[in-house]
Parts: structure tokens; sequence; C-alpha cells
């Protein structure tokens, strides 16, 4: 045992006098050698002013060029801090470009009948009403009272209708572009009108008569909370639009998120990013998903509109679970979007001529024809399209050109500069390391294994 110490204590010597050996062989300058260098450095660098310090032999004008130096130093520091500080604030401008052109692709519009359903379908479901009002808080966050007439009424109708298909009622009773409802419009030589039966409830709050229609872009799904254009039945509405896209940057300069993809959409939106959030919680926690809702899921029957779907609308609402808006929320903004700012105007419609001709040749009353007509005309204002763009403030190269030229200007200093000053103090960083590691080896000196005492002892035994 006393063997092996001994053997790991000359290893560690060995390993410590050839550490020594090699550290040994690097020459270190001397004083006379180091001030030299220093002076050599001061008098060739490329950095402006440093020269004048050493060259100068008045300590007075040495002084001056110091302070010079030293406070040229300190505004450039000052400068480089404020101009990285303004960059990572994220910075942007928005540029609003104006673009003419001959042509203009015209947007999609989408049109919905204010009212909902026809007669002779609902006239047998006087609950029906109510059910759409449930369900349509999927995109509209309406209250419920529980405490409603209808409450008790839409409970038995759920109770007696279990196979009731919302879905397959709107696509075979609701309200259609067709033949019978489309009777007269002019785009492209292509007819278009509107025939009418007013059925919606007035006590639910649909009031209205006419049209609600949506100008928008054929990639994007037609939003009309807050954002149709409602035409009354007997009047003409002029709509002159105007095309205006923009386009918002990226996180951490904007809002939007490039990476975000729908799954049931072929272009990101807002809208469609909010259908999709609403029916992934709905269908994990009911089981299915309402028809206004995308995706393959098997559809919520009444039970389930009237007893889940609804409640967990308003636990979305209240955690705030979709949002929308901010690069962290459920649907950032789109980082594209075109919309189509309109002025609207209306005249009555028909004329007095004119409602005769129309009477005679769709052989209806003139009451009737004043009832159900609208005439709605479409045009662009101008054959352009404004373009208001989100650009990064300061980039990249710019921020490299502006440190840059604070260099220069304070210091006459470059890129060349700043690799000479990294060499000098590498040097001499290098220089303090190998004096350091000597003066260590020095003072670590190898002393003998202590003597086992007790051979000691009887070695004095034996005297």
């Amino acid at each position: 045992m006393e063997q092996t110490e001994k053997s790991k204590v000359y290893a560690e010597k060995g390993l410590l006098e050839k550490i020594k050996l090699c550290l040994s062989k690097k020459s270190l300058p001397s004083p006379t050698d180091r001030k030299k260098f220093d002076h050599d450095f001061a008098i060739s660098t490329s950095f402006h002013g440093v020269h004048n310090i050493v060259r100068n032999r008045s300590k007075i004008r040495q002084v001056i060029w110091l302070v010079m130096v030293l406070g040229s130093v300190s505004l450039l520091l000052w400068q480089i801090y404020s101009r990285l500080v303004n960059y990572f604030t994220w910075p942007i401008t928005t540029s609003i470009e104006v673009q003419y052109v001959e042509k203009m692709e015209f947007p999609a519009v989408t049109f919905c009948n204010l009212n909902r359903f026809q007669t002779d379908a609902v006239a047998k479901f006087g609950v029906i009403f109510f059910l759409w009002h449930v369900v349509s808080k999927v995109l509209h966050h309406q209250e419920i009272s529980a405490n409603s007439t209808e409450s008790k009424e839409a409970i038995d109708f759920v109770a007696s209708h279990q196979n009731f298909s919302i879905e397959e009622f709107i696509k075979n009773n609701g309200f259609y572009l067709n033949n019978s409802t489309l009777l007269d419009c002019d785009f492209f030589g292509m007819p278009c009108g509107l025939k009418e039966e007013f059925t919606d409830n007035p006590a639910l709050g649909f009031l209205d008569a006419g049209i609600i229609f949506v100008i928008h872009s054929p990639k994007k799904v037609p939003q009309f909370d807050g954002l149709g254009l409602l035409t009354p039945v007997g009047m003409h509405a002029r709509v002159t639009i105007r095309q205006v896209m923009t386009v918002h940057q990226e996180y951490p300069w904007g809002e939007c998120n490039p990476n975000i993809q729908l799954q049931n959409f072929g272009s990101y939106s807002t809208s469609g990013c909010l259908k999709e959030c609403k029916a992934q919680h709905i269908e994990k926690q009911c089981g299915c998903l309402p028809f206004l809702l995308p995706g393959n899921g098997i559809e919520c029957d009444l039970q389930k509109s009237y007893s889940c779907v609804s409640p967990i609308l308003d636990h979305i609402e209240l955690k705030e679970l979709c949002t929308v808006g901010t690069h962290n929320s459920s649907c950032p903004v789109s980082c594209e979007e075109t919309e189509y700012p309109a002025t609207i105007s209306y005249s009555n419609f028909p004329s007095k001529k004119a409602l005769k001709y129309l009477s005679k040749k769709l052989n209806k009353s003139q009451e009737y024809i004043r009832e159900n007509l609208v005439k709605i005309e479409i045009n662009y204002s101008d054959l352009n399209y404004k373009i208001t763009q989100q650009q990064k403030a300061v980039s990249v190269p710019e921020l490299l050109a502006d440190v840059g030229g604070q260099l220069g200007l304070f210091c006459g200093a470059s890129i060349i500069t700043i690799i000479e000053i990294i060499e000098y103090i590498f040097t001499n960083f290098y220089w303090i390391c190998i004096f350091f590691l000597l003066k260590i080896l020095e003072m670590t000196q190898w002393t003998p294994p202590p003597q086992n005492h007790l051979g000691n002892k009887n070695r004095i035994e034996e005297c």
C-alpha cells in the first residue's frame, strides 16, 4: 500500500516537471520588450489619436490627446449602445404604395338572406328558431336565458326528435341562390335577383328583410359578423370598392406567424383559425362537431348541441381558449390579407315604370315586387390597388453599417482596427497566463511522504 502511494506521488511529480519543462521553453519577454511592444502598437495602430499620445513629448499635449481619445471612445460606446437598444425594440415602418393596372381580378361576393328558412319548411317546427339561436353561438357570442319560455319547448323538441339533423335541415330548407331566388342581375351577362318569404321570429332579434353580402378574397372564408353589408328590399344598392392588400411582419417585428397552417382551409385567416380552434375544443369535449364548424367529425345531434356545445362555447369565451391578435395567441393576425373597403349608396327600386314592367314580366303584383326585389351593383372605384406593408425599420446590414459609421466617425476605426486590438489583447493575455503558471509550478514543490511511525519506533528500540 505504501509502495503504491509513493508511485502516485512520483508520477505526479513527473507530470508537474514535464509541464514546467514545457512552459519553461516558452520565452517570456522582458519588461523592456513588453514596453517596446506596447509602444510599437501605439504608434502603428490604425486607431486614430493613440499615436499622438505616445509621440508627443509635451505632457500637456499628451493629456489633451488622452482626454480626446477617451472622450471619443465614450461617445462611441454610447452610440453603439443606443443603436443596439433601438434594434432590439424591433422597430417597424409602414409604407403605402398604390399600383395602377389595366385589369383587376374581381373579388368573391357571398350573399346571405336575412330570412334564414323557407316558410313551409319551418311551419311544423315552431321551435327551430330557438335551436338555430343556440347553434349560432358557434359564430355569434349571444346569451341564452335559461328562464326563456322557449327553453322548455326546445327541451321537449330535442327529446322527441333524437334523429333530427340540423345540417340536413339547413341544406334542404336554408336560403340558396338559385333560379327561384335569383331573378335578375348583371355580372358579365349572368342573371341574378331575389325572392323572399319572411319567416324569422322578431322576438329573437330577426327584424330585417333583405340581403346581407360580403365582398372578400376568393382565398378567404366570408365573415359576416360585423363585416357584412346590408341591403333592404325595394332598394338599388350601388357599391364601389377598392382593393387593399396588407402585409404584416412576423414576430418580433410584427404579430403574424407564417408557420401556422390550417387543416380545413387553403389559406390562413383569423376567422378560419377561430373556427378550427373552437372545433377542436368542442370535438374533444363533446365527441362531435356542429355543422357550422369545419372538420370531419360526427355531426352533433340536437341533444349534444343543446346540452354540450352551447356550454362549451361559453367556457371557451370565459377562459379565453381561442384568442386573436398577438403572436402568442391562438390565432395571430394574417401575414398577408386582402380587403375590399366599400362605399355604398341607395336609391328606390324599381321606378314606377319599371315596377309595371317587372310586374308584367314576372307575373307578380306590384306590392310583391316592392317587398321582394333587391338590385345590387358592385364596381371598382379605380383600376388600382393599395399595398400597406410593414417593414423592418433596421435590418442587420443597416445596423452593421451604422455601427461601422460610428467607429469611423469617432475613432477612425474599421474591422482591421478591431482585429489589431484583439491581437494586442490576446498577446498580453497569453504572456500573463504563462507567467502565472510558472509561478504556480515554482511554488508547488514535491515533498517525500512521511515515514511510518512504527518503523521509526522499532529503530529507536534497536539503538
